[in-house]
């Protein structure tokens, strides 16, 4: 009986790891599951990057550069991510390359951006909203003057950061609305307190750059 148990066992173990590498294979794009916990205060982009490296890691994705996708006064969020493709953990295409990430090609909906354990983010109409993701950038993945929070560095009432909804819903139907990267700017500042108040939680996007 022992040694069908440990048969059994290391049946199962060969089994998860073969799910890891194949994740690990795939897996290019997600939403991180939890922010930093201190509003748009990321660590700047290094700090936002090894966010992005430390939840893909926990998800079991390694062997992979992630960069956030995020603008500042010197960087444009487009020109931080690699070349494509990318795809989901579930395997779904998200985008060619960058320009149709940008355009009308993508695939980002609530269905599709999901967080790095493949699990749906609340979006508008859920208990919490979570679907305001910050960016700092304008439709074409450039940067927006002044909407950075301090290039991702503050946490209190000042500041403002521009953000996305990836679930591609919003109070109408105007195209910012539809927005998955600039949507519109958080109100009250750059706090947790204060990007919750708007649908969000500090959330953003991670790419594989190779």
């Amino acid at each position: 009986m022992r040694r069908l148990i440990l048969v059994a066992a290391a049946a199962l173990t060969a089994a998860t790891a073969g799910t890891a590498l194949s994740q690990d294979a795939k897996m290019s794009f997600f939403v991180t599951s939890v922010g930093s916990g201190k509003g748009a205060d990321l660590g700047g982009l290094k700090g936002a990057d090894a966010h992005c490296a430390s939840r893909a890691e926990a998800a079991g994705v390694k062997g992979k550069t992630w960069h956030a996708y995020l603008s500042t006064g010197a960087e444009d969020a487009r020109d931080r991510i690699g070349k494509g493709p990318w795809v989901n953990a579930k395997g779904v295409k998200i985008a060619d390359d960058v320009a149709s990430l940008h355009g009308d090609a993508n695939a980002i909906s609530k269905e599709t951006a999901l967080n790095e354990k493949g699990e749906v983010v609340n979006g508008r109409g859920d208990k919490p909203n979570r679907h305001d993701v910050l960016t700092g950038s304008k439709p074409d993945g450039t940067k927006i003057a002044d909407q950075t929070c301090g290039d991702w560095t503050m946490s209190g009432a000042e500041g403002v950061a521009m953000m996305g909804h990836h679930d591609r819903t919003g109070l109408d139907d105007s195209a910012a609305a539809k927005s998955w990267n600039s949507s519109h700017a958080s109100r009250g500042g750059c706090s947790q307190e204060a990007l919750k108040g708007t649908g969000g939680d500090g959330l953003f996007y991670c790419f594989a750059v190779e």
